[in-house]
């Protein structure tokens, strides 16, 4: 039975079974949805506004350039550091012991890592770990003059020359935090507008302790080999802030240059179980092999659960061929028969010519050729 016969009744659709379908189809396509996307703030598999789906999509989408989810810092070994930038978006954990020290040889051996934060300490504490000097100062970046949308939202104009900057007017900022940076050490990249100030106390208004100034957002500094960029604002790579100018044309400028981008998500949340489940065997080749011969003996056992019948229908025919008792009974011609009358009145009838022979064979022909009398 077909759904579409199912669907059907004598007189046309059966509604209950209708509903019934579509209930089913809702329930099936939500739950897929949750086990897809996340609801976690900087998330890239969260599609709202707090997510980063859209930076996923974008480095994912960069001509030329790999780019990976990293849920376990231990991938950082598999990538030429000299070739590869790692973005870490404001952890919701601290990184210790193992993975700092993975993070800290990335960054001996010419890695780049970007760390965006604003209020958090987990970032700050791997600056610190990796020997970077620059860290966020944790005050919310106000300016009462140039904003998006509110003070709260600074247009950051300052933008210096540096290949990291290269077509760059600005960035939109969102609750961002200034950077404490020492500029012997650093270059800064991005700088507020004259007017903004740090708002310490958090009571929206510039008070006598808190001075207005151009105050640095992004800067960039040599460690070892490598390279650390860190961004005060975490929010420029959300979904809801990435297309502001010139935010996704700065963060595609960071990676530019690299043939690998990492996604570092191994201090955040969890993924959502249905990207963690492909991730899973992305990440693990024998897994990938299990689940391709699996996949292949279930095709080869629907295969043949399919063929079955029909060489059940082929076994049956050719069996019917060579049985003998099958075989169909030949229906004598006319002149078979005539033949046969002939030689039992020969053998009865020996003393007969062959024209009687005939004529009785004529006449018994003619006798069967008559209807029977009701």
């Amino acid at each position: 039975m077909t759904v579409r016969e199912w669907l059907r009744d004598g007189e046309g659709l059966d509604w209950p079974r209708v509903l019934l379908a579509a209930l089913s189809t809702t329930v099936v396509v939500a739950l897929l949805v949750a086990a897809a996307t996340s609801s976690a703030a900087f998330g890239p598999y969260n599609p709202s506004w707090d997510g980063t789906s859209e930076l996923r999509q974008q480095t994912a989408s960069e001509s030329g350039a790999e780019s990976e989810l990293v849920r376990d810092t231990a991938r950082y070994d598999d990538y030429e550091p000299n070739e590869t930038v790692a973005f870490v978006v404001a952890p919701d954990e601290t990184y210790a012991g193992e993975d700092v020290d993975r993070i800290r040889r990335f960054v001996d051996n010419g890695g780049t890592l970007v760390v965006l934060e604003n209020f958090g300490t987990n970032g700050n504490r791997l600056l610190a770990d990796v020997g970077a000097e620059t860290r966020t100062d944790g005050a919310v970046l106000r300016d009462e003059q140039e904003y998006y949308r509110g003070p709260t939202m600074p247009v950051a104009t300052g933008v210096e020359n540096h290949t990291y900057t290269e077509g760059i007017d600005q960035l939109t900022l969102n609750y961002a935090s200034a950077l404490e940076t020492d500029e012997e050490e650093a270059t800064v990249l991005v700088r507020t507008s004259e007017y903004a100030y740090r708002d310490v106390n958090r009571n929206d208004e510039l008070d006598g302790n808190e001075t207005l100034d151009s105050y640095p957002v992004a800067a960039v500094e040599n460690v070892s080999e490598g390279q650390v960029v860190v961004v005060g604002d975490p929010s420029i790579a959300i979904n809801a802030m990435i297309d502001e100018p010139d935010n996704a044309a700065f963060l595609q400028r960071l990676s530019a240059d690299a043939d690998h981008v990492l996604i570092d998500l191994s201090h955040s949340e969890d993924l959502p179980p249905l990207t963690a489940a492909v991730l899973t065997v992305r990440e693990l080749p024998l897994l990938q092999v299990l689940l391709g011969a699996a996949g292949i003996a279930g095709i080869a056992t629907l295969s043949r659960r399919r063929l079955r019948p029909s060489l059940e229908r082929v076994r049956t025919r050719l069996s019917r061929r060579n049985d003998p008792t099958d075989a169909p009974i030949a229906v004598p011609s006319g002149d078979d028969v005539d033949e046969r009358r002939a030689a039992a009145l020969r053998d009865r009838h020996p003393d007969w010519d062959e024209d009687r022979v005939r004529r009785v064979i004529a006449a018994l022909n003619r006798d069967d050729m008559e209807p029977d009398d009701q």
